[in-house]
């Protein structure tokens, strides 16, 4: 698959807010900064105006954004960068199931990026059921450590808030 050359962009062809140059799949070159985890070229693309929740459009892609690809990579400082810059950290993908970024994590397994979109607030309902959280467990297997986590961080919040309340009195 053709991939653009992410070198300098002279100002002639500067990419436009909504990305205009995509390759075969629809990405822009942000996307594949965060696919790949290079934290300098999406810094250099997002301070050059690029749109930091831009989806890709073509037969292949759904709607993906920059944060999809970067969770599903585990791009943690690529990840940590987008969302500094205003992405959606529950982005959701066209179609019938409408992937977030937690699910692309969740696919492949990543601890580390599914505890730093849970730790960050990316929605995940009590019950994982829930039919606003779809796809369901048996597609996202990694979603159990998503659970896992926030429990983790709900027990951490309460503890913390119990320590506060009984050093008060």
């Amino acid at each position: 698959m053709p991939e653009f050359d992410i070198g300098p962009i002279r100002k002639s062809r500067q990419l436009g807010r909504s990305g205009g140059d995509r390759d075969d799949r629809g990405w822009t070159p942000l996307h594949i900064c965060a696919r790949k985890g290079d934290l300098k070229q999406v810094k250099r693309l997002l301070h050059e105006g690029m749109d930091v929740n831009v989806a890709a459009w073509g037969p292949k892609s759904h709607g993906v954004t920059p944060l999809h690809l970067a969770a599903k990579g585990g791009h943690l400082k690529v990840m940590d960068e987008l969302l500094e810059r205003g992405a959606d950290i529950d982005a959701r993908t066209k179609g019938a199931c409408g992937w977030t970024p937690l699910h692309n994590a969740a696919k492949e397994r990543n601890k580390k990026a599914i505890k730093f979109l849970v730790g960050n607030g990316a929605f995940l309902p009590d019950d994982i059921n829930d039919t606003r959280f779809n796809p369901p467990l048996h597609y996202c297997h990694g979603l159990e450590w998503a659970y896992e986590e926030k429990k983790r961080l709900q027990l951490d919040k309460s503890s913390s808030s119990e320590a506060s309340y009984s050093s008060e009195n």
